[in-house]
């Protein structure tokens, strides 16, 4: 196969429409199979208005090159080209694929005189904000070239443009620190107007804006009032733009959307729906006007994140009779979404769908739901009636269905699951010979979209749905193999550092902060170091890193409370080793290990990381600086939690795993008796899990680290409580909140905090990309990686693939037990790679194959 270029992005956006960079850098990947190949050069065509313009480097980098040309203007568009070429005697690609990006409204003036309105109808401070609809009538010539239509709300919005629903992007402009990055977004509508006569239409939902946020069901967080800001900018064939804004021309009502919230559900009156309301010719005489409301341009941002979208359909599984007789939908999945229903009944007549995770007692199970009512109420017009909620989500694997008109069948056609999610690429594929580990890979990608909705939250069902930063810090390696998460997590961390800054320098529990405040704490506040050093690892991303760099160093060196030998103050509260499994349903914060050794541990971790950001930026003393707190943090650690022959204050297995991961022991003799005491602790549990969430994302790659991957294989094959495999044999589609969310008897958990669809123990996933699947970055971006397969625990094969920023990466090995004994000790078993896979240690610049195999104990050789 011929070496070619198969992607063209720039900076994280797949397609680059209305990005809010003038000089956006540009990535491309490699797709073929060309041995010992590297690029020397690359050619990047520009053509913008009118001209072309060629450039030529001479540079080996394809990943987020520096923009060649001129800024572009707001609202330009340019059309790009790349060509790669070899070294000497090495072949080069053709021209890719023309891709066009265009930039969005680069400054505030760049809004014309648009501005933001709201409904003359009075505002109910106190209250669940009814949606809004708003509407323009206006004239366009004829002769229309293109048209960009740029809008936000205050709240979540849904346009439509002469009766047609413009875009693909639901729940927009999803959820930000609305008052510092408050995103607008860019679609094009050119096929959308018509000669003369066109109406723009706007409905507005509460959202996460001005909704009820949080178990403390606080409302108006960024605003009480529902409102709307766009301009349709309307482009000519001889250049000229005439453009419509938002602005006290337009008309509001109210519809047939009674209410819609993002805990409670959507309430929908058919009968309240204005025919026509949409389109042009429709009479607006009883609809009110509108007013400007005060707000300030300066916080609008075009996203960094692809949009919330529905990337898929899931189908009717089972209807079934609940104990008490009521009718339960399954899909046999438990996902984020909501309701497709198509249904006839009488007019006036009222259905509600409950939507919950798991059934208990033969009943649909609301009480892990909190006072979210996660319900949507439709009433029916009495012809046929097609109906999906606008501006709401739920969590559910099964609906309780009350109010079902008889002459209308429950069927697969007439209800249908919308699963939505941010819609980033998914990027790793994982298979092997264990059904049971490839259902968990899967359970935990189910939980990433689940909880991947516009920021990276912990569930999405209940009372909650925040973000919370101790989740993600967990999770982060694991989500950046699932998925391309590079422009997701860029702007969640641009939230999270200025929130940092309101905070007293610490980043708060929740990203946005919606609890009002937080006190400085470990893991949680850590995560303003470890999720962007995270995200340079998978995607090398230098502007991140530094726009990051301060908040990092003021965490380290502000906002940490500290003792009188740096290490943190014994006073402070701590989540720390947070749902250690044997921690009591009402308390889950009673670990085992002590809260101050784990605190501790982290806060050194990350002081090395903040210096191995500082070495990455080339900012040298500040990296001597750091090193030196690290060393002296660590001696501190030392006389504080490890006596003088080695052992741990508290011998857990987060309490042995931490100090062993970050390297906190004194001697080789005291790493070596730590990693037996933890394998003993592992085997004396019978390889159950004891960690939470400070422990269990670092636990395997401890234990394969210091040559115990056996150890964690037993844990991981684990299929009693508390283990992975645990939430799998009972019927889990997700991955849990709690090791035992549900008990062995089929009960829910009685703790108030108990969800069927949380990512943190998820983490897992990184140790089997990086130990069953070999893969890990060897330098920044995947540009090398290394490739070394730990088989056992009873597999004989495995695939994984991994689209990396250059391209696929895979792995697929078999173990043959006819062909003799093997080097390693667990198995006996001779490995066998079979196809194209990379070499170890392998530069991504030189598009590599490898088969065959080396027989190497515990990893895959090459050249």
């Amino acid at each position: 196969m011929a070496l070619s270029i198969s992607q063209v992005s720039f900076e994280h956006h797949r397609t680059a429409l209305g990005i809010g960079e003038a000089s956006p850098r540009i990535s491309w990947r490699f797709d073929g199979q060309v041995s010992d190949w590297h690029q020397d050069s690359y050619d990047i065509q520009i053509q913008r208005k009118g001209q072309v313009e060629d450039f030529h480097v001479n540079s080996p980098e394809s990943v987020l090159v520096p923009w060649p040309s001129e800024p572009l203007e707001s609202r330009e568009q340019a059309t790009i080209r790349v060509k790669s070429a070899g070294g000497k005697d090495q072949p080069s690609s053709e021209w890719s694929e023309p891709v066009s990006v265009e930039a969005g409204l680069l400054t505030t003036a760049d809004w014309q005189s648009a501005v933001v309105v709201a409904s003359d109808r009075p505002t109910e401070v106190n209250a669940t904000h009814r949606p809004i609809y708003f509407r323009k009538d206006f004239l366009v010539d004829p002769d229309v070239s293109a048209a960009r239509l740029y809008i936000t709300a205050l709240g979540l919005y849904e346009a439509r443009l002469n009766g047609q629903r413009v875009g693909d992007h639901y729940l927009a402009p999803g959820w930000q620190s609305y008052t510092h990055r408050h995103e607008y977004n860019t679609y094009d509508v050119t096929d959308l107007l018509q000669d003369r006569e066109n109406t723009i239409a706007i409905t507005v939902g509460e959202g996460w804006f001005s909704g009820r946020l949080g178990w403390n069901e606080r409302r108006n967080i960024y605003g009480d009032t529902l409102g709307v800001l766009c301009l349709l900018a309307v482009t000519n064939s001889n250049g000229t733009t005439t453009y419509i804004p938002s602005d006290d021309t337009w008309k509001s009502s109210t519809g047939p959307i009674i209410s819609s919230e993002i805990y409670n559900g959507e309430v929908y009156d058919t009968r309240l729906e204005q025919k026509g309301w949409d389109s042009p010719g429709f009479d607006q005489s009883s609809w009110l006007g509108v007013r400007e409301l005060n707000f300030s341009k300066d916080a609008l941002a075009a996203p960094d994140a692809p949009p919330v979208r529905r990337v898929q359909e899931h189908k009717l599984v089972d209807v079934f009779s609940s104990a008490s007789g009521k009718t339960v939908l399954d899909f046999g999945q438990n996902l984020v979404g909501w309701l497709r229903i198509r249904v006839q009944g009488p007019r006036g007549q009222n259905i509600s769908f409950v939507h919950t995770e798991v059934m208990e007692n033969g009943e649909v199970a609301t009480r892990p739901l909190r006072t979210a009512k996660a319900t949507d109420n439709l009433t029916l017009s009495g012809g046929h009636d097609v109906w999906e909620p606008s501006f709401t989500f739920h969590g559910f694997r099964y609906v309780q269905v009350e109010g079902w008109p008889a002459e209308s069948s429950l069927d697969t056609d007439a209800v249908t699951a919308i699963v939505v999610h941010t819609d980033m690429e998914q990027t790793a594929f994982f298979d092997c010979s264990s059904p049971l580990l490839g259902k968990l890979h899967q359970n935990i990608l189910w939980s990433m979209r689940g909880n991947f909705l516009s920021i990276p939250t912990d569930c999405p069902q209940r009372d909650e749905r925040l973000g919370w930063t101790g989740d993600i810090h967990a999770f982060v390696r694991t989500a950046n193999f699932l998925f391309d998460t590079g422009g997701f997590l860029r702007g969640w961390l641009r939230d999270a550092r200025s929130e940092q800054k309101e905070n007293n320098y610490s980043p708060p529990f929740v990203v946005p902060d919606v609890l009002g405040g937080s006190t400085a704490t470990s893991i949680w506040g850590d995560s303003i170091v470890a999720v962007p050093w995270q995200l340079f690892q998978s995607f090398a991303d230098k502007n991140m890193l530094q726009e990051q760099y301060a908040g990092a160093k003021d965490w380290i060196d502000k906002g940490v409370l500290r003792n009188e030998d740096g290490l943190w103050n014994r006073s402070t509260f701590q989540y720390a080793d947070w749902l250690d499994p044997k921690a009591p349903a009402d308390d889950p914060g009673d670990a085992t290990t002590n809260k101050y050794l784990v605190s501790d541990a982290y806060l050194i971790h990350s002081t090395e990381m903040l210096a191995n950001m500082s070495t990455a930026l080339s900012l040298f003393p500040n990296a001597k600086h750091y090193a030196k707190s690290r060393s002296k943090l660590t001696k501190a650690f030392q006389d504080a939690w490890i006596s003088q022959n080695g052992t741990l204050a508290n011998e857990t297995q987060t309490g042995l795993t931490l100090p062993l991961y970050f390297r906190l022991f004194s001697s080789p003799a005291q790493y070596d008796s730590a990693i037996n005491r933890l394998v003993k602790i592992v085997k004396g549990n019978d390889y159950k899990v004891g960690t939470g969430f400070a422990g269990t994302h670092l636990l395997g790659h401890t234990l394969s680290e210091y040559g115990a991957a056996d150890a964690f294989y037993g844990m991981l094959l684990q299929e009693e409580d508390p283990g992975w495999l645990f939430q799998v044999v009972m019927n889990g589609t997700t991955t849990w909140e709690r090791w035992d969310s549900m008990l062995a008897n089929g009960s829910v958990n009685p703790g108030s905090m108990t969800s069927f669809n949380h990512y943190a123990v998820g983490s897992v996933g990184s140790w089997m990309h990086e130990n069953i699947g070999g893969l890990t970055p060897a330098e920044p971006g995947w540009k090398k990686f290394n490739v070394e397969v730990r088989p056992g625990g009873g597999l004989n094969k495995a695939s994984t693939q991994f689209i990396s920023p250059y391209g696929r990466v895979s792995t697929n090995w078999t173990l043959d037990e006819s062909s003799g004994t093997h080097g390693c000790p667990e198995k006996q078993k001779k490995l066998s790679p079979n196809g194209p896979s990379a070499t170890k240690h392998a530069s991504h610049s030189e598009i590599a194959t490898w088969s065959g195999g080396e027989e190497v104990c515990g990893g895959i050789g090459g050249a």
